[in-house]
């Protein structure tokens, strides 16, 4: 597998799972991740799978997901 780093394009991503919420809507507005091969997870946005990935270690994503559950990002919602 190529180097992983931010902003690669998804496409050089072979061989991984893109997953999106049960919460997505049918007109494609989703963000998809995947898990990658060391621990790290890959975000893409699924209206554009060639475009750019973001590579978070676990850490970083661990700390995202625990501060979603915590509500500290529910101000984004308007």
């Amino acid at each position: 597998m190529t180097r992983m780093v931010n902003g690669m394009s998804a496409s050089q991503l072979q061989g991984v799972t893109w997953q999106k919420s049960g919460r997505s809507n049918p007109s494609g507005n989703c963000v998809e991740c995947a898990p990658l091969p060391g621990g790290g997870v890959a975000v893409r946005n699924s209206r554009d799978p060639e475009g750019p990935a973001l590579i978070y270690t676990p850490a970083e994503i661990e700390a995202f997901i625990l501060g979603v559950r915590d509500g500290d990002f529910d101000n984004l919602l308007g």
